[in-house]
């Protein structure tokens, strides 16, 4: 009965369009109540969820990725992806990819992806003769990139809710999956390109201009190296990783490519401050919301249920899909992870799914609904930006979508390409 007040009281909030953060809180709280706790049980918890020290890591990483966007990253990301592409057919749909797979090794967002360089580069598109939808559509698949190449916010949520796998391990699991998604929709625009006669953007550059234009770029384009072999190499923790890249930003954006100026700060650290107190709000929320699930015996309920119907891994991983994509359609990867990884993953390990392959399984499934129709939020972002209706940008999403679930599916098969990497690396 509690249950059915917990997850009933979600969905409705959620239908009535609350906040997935409130909509959580309130019915954890409604749940409480049913089961005899007194409120204070949720301030308690709300406390408690955040008081972590690896959560520190949240603000200093997602600060680095604003300093390197106001020191003009996205630009010289930008020209050195045209560099390579922008003279082939297509160019700039290329240059649209590579620069969106560079910005998410220091993003760590889906959505700052799309925001940020995404919105130069449909501009750009748009000005050069593409359909803007098929702009917009490519940026939004694109950017799911984000959270799966390191550093992602989100895997370091999933380590805290799952004691099985390390932020290190997840970090190096991310990066043949977000390369394959990019890989993917590399291939289509190549096909699209000829079917529908994309031109080229230009001629291919000197050799001084591509040494000129790679050594710019290379201060930003190492940043995900000392992150991801510092943190393996025991250097730093993830934590300390994360105040590294603040002032490694800070030293690019003010020394080396000298755009960022300390007019521009005071902004920077207001929009950190209010990211990092979106996020963590979510993450209180979320932690009282599964404080509940533990005490009303959910997880063990459904792992025996699971255990009953004899499913093997296959068919509990093709299971666990469907229930994700549809899961990711209404609620953004962040509670998501929360939500349903303690829930989840006792029940993966029981039938011998490997941590990290089924961590990057979720990870990539609930970042993909952000994508999915009809209330994807990486959508509305784009077609906003694009000037399009969401059903024009939907008619050239859906060929794109399908690749993705195909790398979904193949992520889901072959467990090896998320745990072949970390194996190598221990």
């Amino acid at each position: 009965m509690i249950t059915a007040i917990l997850f009933g009281c979600l969905v409705l909030l959620l239908a009535l369009g609350v906040p997935v953060a409130f909509a959580i809180g309130m019915s954890s709280l409604a749940a409480m109540l049913a089961n005899g706790l007194l409120p204070i049980s949720l301030a308690q918890k709300l406390l408690t969820g955040v008081d972590s020290f690896p959560l520190m890591a949240l603000p200093f990483f997602l600060l680095a990725a604003e300093l390197m966007t106001g020191g003009a990253l996205a630009e010289v990301l930008l020209r050195f992806a045209a560099m390579f592409v922008g003279h082939r057919r297509g160019g700039l749909g290329y240059t649209n990819i590579l620069t969106l797979t560079f910005f998410s090794g220091i993003s760590g967002s889906a959505l700052a992806d799309a925001a940020g360089p995404g919105a130069i580069l449909i501009r750009m598109m748009r000005k050069s003769g593409y359909p803007a939808a098929y702009a917009a559509a490519l940026t939004a698949t694109t950017s799911v990139v984000g959270p799966i190449i390191p550093p992602s916010i989100i895997m370091i949520i999933y380590a805290l809710q799952d004691q099985n796998v390390s932020v290190v391990s997840l970090f190096i699991a991310g990066i043949i999956p977000g390369l394959l998604i990019s890989g993917s929709l590399l291939l289509y625009n190549f096909w699209a390109s000829r079917r529908r006669n994309f031109k080229s953007d230009g001629t291919l550059p000197d050799l001084r201009t591509i040494v000129t234009t790679t050594w710019r770029a290379l201060p930003a384009l190492v940043l995900p190296v000392i992150i991801v072999v510092g943190i393996h190499g025991g250097v730093f923790t993830p934590t300390e990783a994360s105040v590294i890249a603040v002032f490694y930003a800070l030293v690019c954006g003010m020394f080396v490519y000298r755009t960022l100026t300390l007019a521009m700060l005071p902004g920077i650290l207001a929009r950190s401050a209010f990211l990092t107190a979106s996020v963590l709000l979510i993450v209180a929320m979320c932690s009282a919301f599964a404080w509940v699930l533990t005490i009303l015996k959910v997880p063990q309920m459904l792992a025996l249920w699971i255990g009953a119907q004899g499913l093997d891994p296959l068919a509990f991983l093709l299971a666990v899909n469907i229930l994700l994509l549809l899961f990711g359609i209404f609620i953004e990867p962040l509670p998501g992870v929360m939500v349903l990884v303690p829930i989840l993953a006792p029940m993966a390990y029981a039938l011998g799914i490997d941590p990290t392959h089924f961590a990057i399984v979720v990870i990539v499934n609930l970042t993909l609904g952000m994508i999915t129709p009809p209330v994807g939020g990486l959508l509305f972002v784009t077609a906003m930006v694009a000037k399009v209706s969401l059903s024009e940008l939907n008619r050239e999403l859906y060929p794109m979508l399908a690749l993705q679930l195909g790398v979904l599916a193949l992520i889901s098969l072959v467990p090896a390409i998320s745990t072949w990497l970390p194996s190598v690396m221990r």
